[in-house]
């Protein structure tokens, strides 16, 4: 085991997990919103450095301007994902999405995996941020769903999507963060999508016993198979050349997929052998006429399309990447040091961005390109005259929504670098090094994905939070670090299923607030499942991968 200068002892232990604890508290047992616990938890992590971790103020004041800037590239995916997000809502091409895809086939069953499953994971890939849970949990009520099923149904089927989906976005906050070289970052890529097949699977075969036990398993299982192999084996192919679009492709294809497989007999005819379905309040009731959109499923889906030739063209054509990739934005930082010995050498450019290859570009121009469309063709006007109660604001529901999402991601990005240049995540790698086993907290180390995720309800903020503290044990325990890190990329998407902000977020839209515990009964079991599967399966990838 390293040495260090910092005292690993129990009040500079706890002290460093301070930051982590309080936050859990404020969001799971007070309800603090994100922007108000993320905040809370950046100041705990400042003072713990200044009182305890000998942290000087130009040293505090350089981790926070870092954790702003880390935040620049994550933050131009986050508005430009929902930006096209509400261009697609204003003009009701969700409806038509929706509607098309329930028109696919007469099977209750296949309707549920293709809302609460293939199309969720889809919304992730492009959007992200709640917009699966939002979008999803009220289309599944509105087909006869009982409430807390159709909460908890989306949540568990998009867990696969988090890390990879909306472009990437967990993928490139973990390179905000970790300091790999590219064998290592190949390596992790390929590690975490294969750790997340077990997500794939498992929350496939969950959400049909959730729909009807084991009768309904038996009539969808080849269904499951199938899905789940264009989406767990499809993202695993796809980050091998584009992790950027390691959901989004699959997640395409599988939705491209529901239409041959609703011809297929089995799944185009009503179900007669599932005698009893808990998830349901009766035959589908949902009125799919009860608001008429202004275009067709193609054209709904055309925005997407459209990305996949942005995305694919700005990645794959050389001459064309290497061009967006020659202007970079970076910051200079001098060497800064704390009283322990922790030191950051002085940088010309932090962290240099290429704004220009940023997936949020793609998705800024795709939404524009789709706003121009869609008001030549009049949508905007004809789903606000057919609909004049709804708000058409496409600005304003942007800031609305962009804005809640932004401030805890500074927040915990702020909290992340202040731990790091601190020294507390050194102290906490250091004292969990000390009392686990390297095999034990090989088993663990995606459990500390998912208590990040539970405590934030977001797996890009656990991996913000982590990924370093699991880079340092990985080198302590002598474990391969890319495996490592992909248990916690793994964890990360896993703890969202018990997120409190997840689980409030569906209740509100699903009608039934006050129920998120009925909601995390349902969802506890597959994160448990999920967890250990995980953790056994890290075991193995140690043990016989390297």
């Amino acid at each position: 085991m390293q040495d260090t200068l910092i005292p690993i002892d129990l009040l500079h232990w706890l002290a460093a997990a301070a930051p982590i604890l309080i936050l859990a508290f404020l969001l799971v047992q007070l309800r603090w919103t994100a922007q108000q616990a993320g905040t809370t938890g950046m100041f705990v992590a400042a003072a713990v450095a200044l009182l305890l971790f000998q942290t000087p103020v130009e040293t505090l004041a350089a981790a926070g301007a870092k954790g702003v800037w880390d935040s620049a590239p994550i933050l131009f995916v986050i508005w430009a994902a929902l930006f096209l997000y509400h261009v697609m809502n204003k003009a009701g091409g969700y409806e038509a999405l929706r509607q098309g895809i329930v028109s696919f086939s007469r099977n209750e069953l296949f309707i549920v995996v293709a809302l609460g499953w293939v199309f969720t994971s889809f919304l992730q890939g492009i959007d992200g941020f709640g917009t699966p849970i939002v979008v999803v949990a009220p289309l599944l009520v509105a087909i006869g769903m009982r409430p807390v099923y159709a909460v908890a149904i989306p949540i568990i089927a998009h867990i696969w999507a988090k890390y990879y989906g909306t472009l990437g976005l967990g993928w490139i906050a973990s390179l905000q963060v970790v300091d790999l070289n590219a064998a290592t970052t190949a390596a992790m890529g390929t590690q975490t999508a294969g750790l997340m097949i077990i997500q794939v699977l498992l929350g496939g075969f969950t959400i049909v016993w959730m729909y009807g036990r084991w009768a309904a398993i038996r009539h969808a299982w080849p269904l499951i198979l199938i899905i789940s192999a264009i989406q767990g084996v499809g993202q695993l192919l796809v980050v091998q050349f584009q992790p950027v679009l390691g959901v989004f492709i699959p997640a395409a294809l599988a939705m491209l997929a529901l239409y041959p497989l609703s011809r297929w007999r089995r799944y185009a005819d009503p179900s007669t052998d599932i005698p009893v379905r808990p998830a349901m309040r009766g035959d589908m009731t949902g009125d799919i006429a009860e608001k008429t959109p202004p275009m067709g499923l193609a054209m709904s889906f055309m925005p997407y399309g459209v990305l996949t030739l942005i995305t694919l063209g700005s990645a794959l054509i050389d001459p064309l990447a290497e061009a967006l990739g020659r202007f970079t934005v970076g910051l200079p930082f001098p060497d800064v040091a704390t009283g322990y010995g922790i030191v950051n050498a002085a940088v010309d450019a932090y962290s240099p961005i290429a704004p220009l290859q940023n997936p949020g570009t793609s998705l800024a121009l795709t939404a524009v390109l789709t706003w121009v469309i869609f008001t030549l063709r009049g949508y905007y006007k004809t789903w606000q005259t057919r609909h004049p109660d709804e708000d058409t604001s496409i600005i304003g529901g942007l800031i609305a929504s962009a804005i809640p999402a932004s401030v805890p991601i500074i927040a915990f990005l702020v909290m992340a670098r202040v731990m790091d240049h601190s020294g507390q995540n050194e102290a906490l790698a250091y004292g969990i090094a000390a009392v686990a086993p390297a095999t034990v907290y090989a088993f663990m180390a995606n459990g500390i994905g998912v208590i990040g995720a539970f405590a934030t309800s977001s797996s890009t903020s656990s991996t913000l939070m982590f990924s370093d503290l699991q880079q340092t044990m990985a080198k302590l325990k002598e474990l391969p670090v890319a495996t490592i890190l992909a248990a916690q990329n793994a964890g990360s998407n896993i703890g969202n299923a018990i997120g409190p902000a997840n689980v409030v977020l569906g209740a509100s839209t699903a009608g039934i607030s006050g129920r998120e515990g009925d909601i995390l009964r349902k969802t506890l079991p597959w994160t448990l499942a999920a967890f250990v599967l995980t953790g056994g399966a890290t075991v193995l990838m140690v043990m016989f991968g390297n």
